[in-house]
């Protein structure tokens, strides 16, 4: 249930059967990014949608069925049997009415009361796990789910399929209370989001909000509750979960095609993952002093020819340092070659009305205020080649959330907190998936920066600066 305070009653309501959309998803859709989040595309007849990238595995479903299951026992016999497509049997547990047995002695006198427990399994559907494209393609282009069955059984041999098993739920989205049990169920368990939806961020444990939603200071959370878009929570309001707020009227865009790319690429086992603690940090703490003094070492006879191109066209000083935080708050001046003209925060005051940002930052697309050499620069990163030097000297990691002033951090006090907790980056999340989209800049920061800092881990960090190395060769 919520408990909400009159003011916020308009906004939060608790819903007893699915919402009509959290996201701008129903719940099929939302069905389909649970899965999605773990690599697995659903394909159900008579859509023909195979996803242009490649997924990691298919799921092949009836039309009106959502599911869930422990995917390990199926990945299990895809890796050791190889088949082409494995038939999964899903069966619920319910638990049954209990039956008590009276026992007595020869004599008929009473000895005790034995109560026997039975967990009784309902065969309730079947569904398909294939890592086969042209499976998956049969199985969207039939008509009805018993077409794409014998669609199966006539391309894939009994020697290319196997059989197996499984606990978990289908239910029947034209039932209510089934698909409203299967809603349930998800809001307290899925928490990988962000791998398919852009707009969503989780904003404390087990809370995730759409960045359209406004949620006061003094709002508490007892989780796990999912906030809609366009969703105004006032303060002294207290929200009780498992539930989920309906996105308001008009205020959620339909949500954005999976790019599997980015779902697939981040799992790729390039390093060890080690979890936060002191291992985590020392090593580190040793690969930024190891990758920034070779990139130190291999840019610095360029240094010479962009200093002399900044002093040729706008003279003293090459070199900018702007007062940033570090980890706990910690101000420290962050180096870069300079890219604008001398008296840039002069004009920056004219050109206020111009700014594309949503929050403290600011940015045009066109700067006039930069130097012709500045331009180029920022293309190619060159910029940013002096914060290397900040790496070194402990102020900042090669990886981590954006160096920023202590003015931009108060606009939001669970983001400051997150965000400096560690130390900021040369490189980040952020960086290489912000789209600059008008009026979005703000909220994409925020939403990736929390990410880093809440799912942070070695193979990230390597992913994001494979990332970065091809964003600058593409220019």
């Amino acid at each position: 249930m919520i408990l909400v305070s009159e003011r916020a009653a308009d906004s939060a309501t608790t819903p007893r059967h699915p919402p009509a959309t959290v996201w701008g998803l129903d719940v099929v859709a939302l069905h389909d990014r649970v899965w999605a989040s773990r690599g697995i595309q659903v394909i159900r007849p008579g859509t023909g949608a195979i996803a242009s990238s490649r997924p990691a595995l298919y799921l092949l479903l009836d039309e009106h069925h959502l599911v869930s299951f422990d995917v390990r026992p199926v990945l299990k016999q895809l890796h050791w049997q190889k088949p082409r497509a494995v038939r999964i049997r899903v069966r619920s547990g319910r638990p049954s009415e209990y039956r008590e047995i009276v026992h007595a002695d020869a004599c008929g006198r009473f000895r005790g009361v034995q109560r026997e427990y039975t967990r009784t399994f309902h065969d309730i559907g079947r569904c398909w796990l294939t890592p086969d494209r042209r499976v998956a393609t049969r199985w969207a282009c039939a008509g009805t789910a018993a077409e794409a069955v014998r669609e199966i059984r006539a391309t894939i041999g009994r020697d290319h399929r196997s059989h197996l098993v499984v606990d978990g739920e289908i239910a029947d989205r034209r039932d209510e209370a089934s698909a409203t049990e299967w809603f349930e169920n998800t809001v307290g368990q899925w928490n990988r989001m962000t791998a398919v939806l852009d707009d969503v961020y989780q904003f404390s444990h087990s809370v995730w909000v759409h960045e359209t939603s406004r949620i006061a200071p003094g709002v508490r959370f007892i989780g796990p509750v999912w906030v809609g878009a366009g969703v105004v929570i006032d303060e002294a309001t207290v929200v009780v979960g498992p539930v989920a707020i309906p996105d308001r009227q008009r205020c959620a865009s339909p949500a954005r095609d999976v790019n599997w790319d980015l779902v697939v690429t981040p799992r790729w086992r390039l390093a060890p993952r080690l979890r936060w603690g002191r291992t985590r940090r020392v090593s580190k703490r040793l690969f930024d002093i190891v990758f920034s003094s070779v990139v130190l070492i291999a840019t610095l006879p360029i240094y010479p020819f962009v200093i002399g191109a900044i002093l040729l066209e706008d003279g003293w000083p090459p070199f900018f340092a702007h007062r940033r935080q570090s980890i706990g708050g910690r101000i420290f001046p962050c180096y870069k070659f300079r890219t604008m003209c001398q008296d840039a925060e002069l004009l920056k005051a004219r050109l206020v009305a111009a700014n594309v940002c949503d929050g403290p930052q600011f940015y045009l697309q066109d700067d006039p205020r930069l130097l012709r050499v500045g331009k180029f620069m920022r293309r190619y990163q060159i910029d940013e080649l002096p914060q290397f030097f900040n790496v070194l000297l402990g102020h900042m990691s090669i990886v981590g959330p954006r160096p920023s002033p202590d003015n931009e951090n108060q606009c939001c006090p669970a983001w400051r907190e997150a965000r400096l907790s560690v130390r900021p980056g040369v490189t980040g999340l952020w960086q290489i998936r912000r789209t600059r989209e008008p009026q979005t800049d703000f909220q994409e920061w925020i939403r990736y920066d929390l990410q880093y800092v809440q799912s942070e881990s070695w193979k990230m960090d390597i992913w994001i600066i494979l990332q970065t190395i091809k964003k600058v060769i593409a220019g």
